[in-house]
């Protein structure tokens, strides 16, 4: 189980394995493909109207309803982690049965899943630089960057949890040669 907090480097650590030719998972991608379903469009559109804009889910505006009403990331989260496994079942089988793989999630803690795998990776970034990183990167506020950042388990109390610990607060060189070394 790969794993870390939003903003700490995760989905470089993936790429820098998918290079590598190792078998992983992305249960972001898996999401994204849930969230291109007719049926999941229309649970949108009915659950969070403001977020249904020109015929499509606008992001931006989910973004901010989910994270600012616990009902509605109830909801969402419900219906989506209901799909997650039969997703995650097909994309297993276009792997053609591997030995072992590599499953990218961000809310492996959260969700309880590190007991579905046998390790777990945490790539780790202090706050600082999560909040940082979020707000260059998704052009948001810092209050927002917050709100995000709280509804997951804290980063150093997911690095409690981990069975290794890849720290990223340098460049993606250094980040690279981390994971090399774990490998």
């Amino acid at each position: 189980g790969l794993s870390g907090g939003i903003a700490t480097g995760k989905s470089t650590v993936t790429k820098i394995l998918q290079e590598q030719q190792f078998p992983v998972i992305d249960a972001d991608l898996l999401v994204k493909r849930i969230y291109q379903e007719s049926l999941t469009k229309e649970f949108i559109r009915e659950t969070s109207p403001l977020a249904w804009v020109d015929n499509a889910i606008d992001f931006k505006i989910l973004k901010e309803q989910f994270f600012s009403n616990s009902l509605l990331k109830e909801k969402i989260e419900t219906f989506i982690y209901q799909r997650l496994p039969l997703v995650f079942k097909e994309e297993y089988q276009k792997l053609n049965s591997p030995s072992f793989i590599i499953y990218d999630t961000p809310l492996l803690f959260e969700k309880n899943l590190q007991k579905k795998v046998d390790s777990t990776v945490l790539v780790y970034a202090p706050r600082s630089v999560q909040i940082e990183r979020l707000i260059k990167r998704d052009e948001i506020s810092q209050e927002l960057a917050e709100k995000i950042l709280k509804q997951q388990i804290d980063i150093e109390e997911k690095k409690l949890k981990a069975d290794y610990v890849l720290s990223n607060e340098g460049s993606v060189k250094e980040l690279e040669l981390k994971v090399r070394e774990l490998i």
